[in-house]
């Protein structure tokens, strides 16, 4: 029997290497400065005095203020899938529902949680023509649509409530400023803070 000789890796090349790296700490910075600032504050010069590069060496990596926040948003979408990916899949719908929405608090708490982009951000046109942002975002609201409509189903959650709102009302979770009010107060963990989120979250206000 013929054996197959596996092919060789391929050999990245230092230079290479430290394209990717610099790329990689642009996008962090970024990501950084659209958590605390958003969009329309955050600046190109400010990226770049963040990484240590000029304005120049940066534009060869991204043409534009807008290509860079993109990049941030495709980055958090990644991280998002393999979290989920991580989840036990044999756990409740509920309890899956719970494990996103806890991650999306902890990173906004850590302040590596960009700001959504408003309806009439230039941002937010640039993300529509994304390809890997819309492909990523697609795959996620899938996975959420589902545990949503199941959790539903076993009476977990409130059928009457339309799946679209329960899962909007998730994503707003990585934009919601309880828990930075919270967390400035400094009377509260952040632990604290995520379940005092997901509790009214999901139980609401109400005396039960």
């Amino acid at each position: 029997m013929t054996q197959l000789n596996p092919s060789p890796p391929v050999k990245i090349s230092f230079k290479a290497q430290m394209l990717q790296a610099r790329e990689d700490a642009i996008v962090i910075a970024v990501n950084r400065l659209l958590a605390e600032k958003g969009f329309d504050l955050m600046t190109v010069d400010e990226v770049a005095l963040e990484v240590g590069i000029a304005k120049a060496s940066l534009y060869k990596h991204f043409s534009s203020k807008e290509d860079l926040a993109a990049a941030a948003m495709v980055r958090v979408i990644g991280l998002a899938q393999d979290f989920l990916a991580s989840l036990n899949a044999k756990a409740r719908p509920i309890d899956q529902l719970k494990a996103i929405a806890r991650w999306m608090l902890l990173q906004q708490l850590k302040g590596e949680m960009p700001s959504l982009p408003s309806q009439n951000s230039t941002l937010r046109a640039n993300l529509m023509g994304n390809k890997a942002y819309l492909d990523g975002l697609m795959q996620i609201s899938d996975q959420i649509g589902g545990w949503i409509e199941a959790a539903q189903a076993d009476g977990s959650l409130d059928a009457n409530v339309p799946a679209l709102v329960m899962l909007y009302t998730l994503y707003s979770k990585a934009c919601d400023p309880v828990p930075g009010f919270l967390k400035a107060g400094g009377q509260h963990t952040d632990d604290e803070i995520i379940a005092i989120v997901l509790g009214t979250c999901f139980d609401g206000l109400a005396v039960r």
